[in-house]
């Protein structure tokens, strides 16, 4: 017997494609939820294919069936399926769920235990709710690259999908809120997000600076907007990152750099006379880092208590003693990619295995046996596959 998950009990249909749908639906897979992805027999856009390192991530812990949604037969199964399901999670823009039999109206109809999660581009309702939309122009629109950069460079994209990512974060801690407070209303529900609002939400503190001070954040580079030092330093062979904006911290960095008359400096006796004079603070701090390694500086900073790290390259990272020791590189079998690594579920759930249980499924690698789970009989899964509106797929 395996082990059981903490999400063992909930069937999710995945219908997501992109990014940010399989993210949410990921982070339910993970902890044990039975995924079922939907597939078109016409297959999707992937750059890379079903073995490039994007979909191995974004699909592992999951079962695959392909289903004909554009045939009213497809559709019937589909609902068929949703009779006995717990989440439906889907990222299509409105007018095709609505077309495809997958709004939350129809699907509470048939189940009024469902939860439709969705995710669009820019909200379901409003004047852009049916544009599409992908990662960078949230970002663009969400103000994330209006303050990346250095100052006077113009506009910087995130190097991570941020927008796709944190609303695949947001939507998966929806459903997982609809799913407890289900426990008390027997009842379901619609969980949706958009790019556009996780994206303003990821501001967190800059955007605060604007709705609570109307003080709209500028790009400050690798320097904390607000408090200072903290930054991105040179060292004799790289780069630095260190914290130590006040008190203690700013005692102990003064007294590692043999700077201790900057504590009476009036220039930098506050957190605000640092920031004021933070550029020729950093060329003082950068000045006495510049002398050794960074390693050294990670060493010696750390032992006094100020926190700091260094640039790693993503490479670096994977290499780091701490990050292997955390073990985010989780080690799987692939039926045509062979043994891989991919990421580990950040998240850590004492006495409960964070490892990946399956890789990413081929394509209708499953549409029997969950047939057969969701009530088919022999009869109908021959008759369906001979429609074509769920194929036998030869692998």
């Amino acid at each position: 017997m395996g082990e059981t998950m903490p999400l063992s009990d909930i069937t999710v249909i995945d219908l997501t494609i992109a990014r940010a749908g399989p993210t949410a639906v990921r982070q339910l897979a993970d902890w044990g939820a039975d995924v079922v992805r939907v597939e078109s027999p016409e297959g999707g856009f992937q750059a890379g294919g079903r073995t490039s390192p994007d979909y191995l991530n974004l699909h592992r812990n999951k079962r695959s069936i392909v289903i004909d949604l554009k045939n009213p037969d497809g559709q019937a199964v589909l609902h068929r399926m949703v009779k006995s399901a717990d989440v439906v999670v889907e990222n299509m823009r409105t007018p095709v769920k609505h077309k495809l039999g997958f709004d939350y109206e129809t699907l509470a109809n048939i189940n009024p235990r469902i939860i439709l999660g969705s995710i669009s581009g820019f909200g379901q309702d409003g004047p852009y709710s049916r544009r599409g939309g992908v990662d960078q122009i949230a970002q663009g629109m969400g103000g994330m690259m209006a303050i990346t950069g250095l100052p006077g460079q113009g506009p910087v994209r995130a190097g991570v999908a941020i927008s796709d990512v944190t609303s695949g974060l947001q939507l998966a801690v929806g459903i997982l809120t609809a799913l407890h407070e289900r426990h008390s209303t027997g009842k379901g529900r619609w969980v949706h997000t958009s790019l556009l609002e996780s994206m303003i939400g990821m501001l967190d503190f800059q955007a605060a600076r604007w709705t609570v001070a109307n003080d709209d954040p500028p790009q400050a580079g690798n320097d904390h907007p607000t408090l200072g030092p903290m930054g991105m330093y040179k060292t004799m062979d790289g780069y630095l990152n260190l914290a130590a904006s006040g008190g203690r911290l700013w005692e102990a960095l003064c007294s590692e750099l043999d700077s201790e008359e900057w504590l009476e400096d009036e220039r930098f006796s506050s957190v605000s006379a640092r920031k004021e004079n933070k550029t020729e603070l950093n060329m003082l701090i950068e000045e006495h880092l510049s002398q050794d390694t960074t390693e050294h500086w990670v060493l010696r900073l750390n032992e006094a208590g100020v926190p700091c790290g260094p640039v790693n390259t993503v490479a670096e990272t994977f290499s780091d003693p701490q990050v292997q020791h955390l073990g985010l590189a989780a080690p799987i079998s692939h039926p045509t990619a062979g043994e891989i690594k991919i990421l580990r579920n950040a998240t850590n759930l004492e006495g409960v295995s964070n490892d990946i249980r399956s890789a990413s499924p081929l394509k209708g690698q499953h549409s029997e046996e969950l047939l057969t789970q969701f009530g088919f009989s022999d009869e109908e899964i021959d008759s369906l596959a001979h429609s074509g509106v769920v194929p036998r797929v030869s692998h």
